[in-house]
């Protein structure tokens, strides 16, 4: 079984028995993006703040 498949049954198996559609694919989708966003990390494929800041500041005009 592949490790993706596996990460998201351990995630489902961790949501209370009650939870519903929506919850379990939002909670899916949330594990996704941190796991992405830690790999961009990693790979230094980030902007510092500053040029987040500068880059708003130019959708503003």
């Amino acid at each position: 079984m592949s490790v993706a498949k596996d990460h998201i049954k351990q995630l489902i198996n961790s949501l209370p028995e009650d939870s519903s559609y929506e919850e379990i694919l939002r909670e899916v989708a949330f594990a996704r993006m941190v796991k992405k966003g830690l790999e961009d990390s990693r790979e230094n494929r980030t902007i510092s703040n500053e040029e987040m800041e500068h880059r708003i500041k130019t959708w503003r005009k």
